[in-house]
C-alpha cells in the first residue's frame, strides 16, 4: 500500500470517530497497530485498551473490522480479555474467552466461559456465569444464554437464559429466568419454565410447571405445584392458580386457586386458603368443599361450603390389627 493511500484511510477513520461518538470519545490504545486492506482489519497487539463512555475493555490482542464505506464495525478481543464498567458505586466486570464490541450498535458480546461480577462498594453482590453474555449499552439490557447460573446475595439461580434490565445507574429493574429455571434460597426452593422478578413492585412471578418448596420449622416440606405462582412482597401475599396442588406431611390437597399470607416478621407460611371446588386427602379420608383452610402449625384444616367426606375402603379402615371391628373413631 502506498503512503498516500494509507494516510487517506487513517484520515477517514478519524473522521468517522469524530462523527459517530456524539459527545462520547472512543479511545483505542496498544503497543502496535497495523492495517490489512485485504482483510479490512485494523490489528492491535500488546496491552490493548478500548474505552467508550464508562466501558473499558483490555486484552493482549484485538482487531477492528472496517466496513466497505470505511466505518469501524466490530472490535474483537482474543485470548481471555477483560471488560469493566463503573456506575456510581457499582462496578460490573466481565471475563470471557472472546469479547466483541460493536462500534456501530454499542453492544458488548462475551463468548465462552463468561463471568460477570457486580460489586457494590467493595462487596461482590452478584456473579453471573454463562456460555455467552451480551450487554446492550443503549437499552441497559444484559442477556445471558447457555447453562446460566446466578449468585445474588443469599440466592442462587439457574436457567437456560437470563435477561437483566437495569436503569442508567446500573440498578436492576427486572430479571427474567427462562427455561428450566430454578431458584434456591436458604429453606426456600422454586422451579418454573419462566420466572419474572420486578424490583419496583417487589413481585416474583413463576409461569409454567411451577414448584415451590419451603422447609418448615419442624423440618417438614411444604410443597406447592401450579401452572402459575406469584409472591407479592409489598402486600405480603403468596398466590397460586391453575391445578394447584399442596403437599404437607400426610396432607394432599388440590384446588383451582390458592392464597396465603406469610407472617410479616418471619415470612413463614402458616395459613393457606384454597378456593374453588377443592379437595384435601389424609390417609383414607377425602374431603371436598368450596373452601379449604390448611393450618401448618398446629397442623389442622377446615372445610367450608358443600362439604362432602369420602372414606376409602371403609371396611378395612374400621378394623383393628386383629381384624375386629374397631369403629371409625
Amino acid at each position: 500500500m502506498n503512503k498516500r493511500k494509507f494516510l487517506t484511510i487513517i484520515s477517514l477513520l478519524f473522521l468517522f470517530l469524530s462523527a459517530v461518538t456524539i459527545g462520547s470519545d472512543l479511545i483505542i490504545e496498544s503497543r502496535t497497530q497495523t492495517y490489512s486492506e485485504k482483510d479490512s482489519l485494523i490489528k492491535f497487539l500488546g496491552d490493548v485498551k478500548v474505552r467508550y463512555d464508562d466501558i473499558t475493555i483490555v486484552g493482549d490482542k484485538a482487531d477492528v473490522s472496517v466496513t466497505k464505506d470505511n466505518k469501524l464495525d466490530t472490535a474483537t478481543f482474543h485470548d481471555k480479555p477483560y471488560a469493566f464498567q463503573i456506575q456510581n458505586n457499582k462496578k460490573r466486570e466481565v471475563k470471557a474467552n472472546i469479547m466483541k464490541f460493536s462500534l456501530l450498535t454499542k453492544v458488548l458480546r462475551a463468548e465462552g466461559d463468561t463471568q460477570t461480577i457486580v460489586t457494590e462498594g467493595k462487596t461482590p453482590i452478584a456473579i453471573i456465569n454463562a456460555n455467552e453474555q451480551e450487554y446492550d449499552t443503549n437499552t441497559n439490557v444484559m442477556t445471558a444464554t447457555g447453562t446460566v447460573s446466578i449468585k445474588y446475595r443469599d440466592m442462587t439461580a439457574f436457567s437456560d437464559k437470563a435477561i437483566v434490565r437495569t436503569d442508567k445507574s446500573g440498578n436492576v429493574k427486572r430479571l427474567d429466568l427462562v427455561g428450566h429455571a430454578k431458584i434456591n434460597q436458604t429453606k426456600n426452593h422454586a422451579q418454573a419454565d419462566h420466572f419474572i422478578y420486578t424490583m419496583d413492585t417487589e413481585e416474583m412471578v413463576a409461569i409454567g410447571n411451577t414448584v415451590t418448596t419451603t422447609v418448615t420449622d419442624n423440618g417438614s416440606e411444604f410443597k406447592v405445584t401450579a401452572r402459575y405462582q406469584q409472591y407479592d412482597k409489598k402486600n405480603n401475599v403468596f398466590m397460586g392458580s391453575g391445578n394447584v396442588q399442596v403437599y404437607y406431611q400426610d396432607y394432599y390437597a388440590k384446588s383451582p386457586k390458592m392464597t396465603c399470607y406469610p407472617d410479616k416478621t418471619t415470612n413463614k407460611i402458616n395459613e393457606v386458603y384454597m378456593t374453588g371446588r377443592s379437595m384435601i386427602r389424609q390417609d383414607y379420608k377425602e374431603i371436598h368443599a368450596d373452601k379449604i383452610k390448611i393450618i401448618v402449625d398446629p397442623k389442622n384444616f377446615e372445610a367450608v361450603g358443600n362439604v362432602k367426606t369420602i372414606i376409602k375402603d371403609i371396611d378395612s379402615n374400621t378394623k383393628d390389627k386383629d381384624g375386629k371391628d374397631g369403629g371409625f373413631l
